[in-house]
């Protein structure tokens, strides 16, 4: 039977009172398995994982989606989302989504679907900025549609 050890407070050697672990300001957190480190972070808060393959690390912030949004086809109001603070309908087919938490630059990545049936359809990513991103849906017989629209970005946050 493996042994647990159940805590209310961890406090560091050198005495102080601060609920949790408290390390110097270099020093980082490591969680090893079988003697063998899987999860690591920094003072600042930057945290590696072990990858699937358990041969190379992963940067936990780097590999998460900053935002994510599900729309309905008007434009006008989010079925879901994160990191999101608002929705724009910049006319038929074209919706804007207003971050909540600004991106670094504006370089980051837009992956989109729409929820339709129409079979000549397809999305593109309009103008953006580090605080929006505007998706514009498109068909070819009829041209801009207002159709339902689902994107997350990825990218660093400012």
């Amino acid at each position: 039977m493996a042994s647990e050890i159940k805590v209310d407070t961890i406090v560091n050697a050198g005495g102080d009172n601060d609920t949790g672990i408290d390390l110097a300001t270099n020093d980082q957190i490591l969680l090893k398995v079988a003697n063998a480190t899987k999860l690591t972070m920094n003072s600042t808060g930057q945290t590696t994982i072990v990858g699937e393959g358990g041969t190379t690390t992963t940067s936990l912030q780097q590999g998460l989606a900053k935002a994510f949004a599900n729309s309905n086809p008007e434009g006008t109001n989010l079925n879901d989302s994160f990191n999101i603070s608002s929705l724009g309908d910049q006319g038929t087919g074209i919706q804007r989504f207003n971050l909540s938490n600004a991106m670094n630059n504006t370089t980051f990545a837009t992956v989109t679907c729409v929820q339709s049936n129409i079979d000549q359809e397809w999305e593109q990513t309009g103008s953006r900025t580090t605080s929006m991103a505007e998706l514009r849906a498109y068909d070819e017989t009829s041209g801009y549609t207002d159709v339902a629209e689902m994107m997350a970005i990825h990218g660093d946050l400012a």
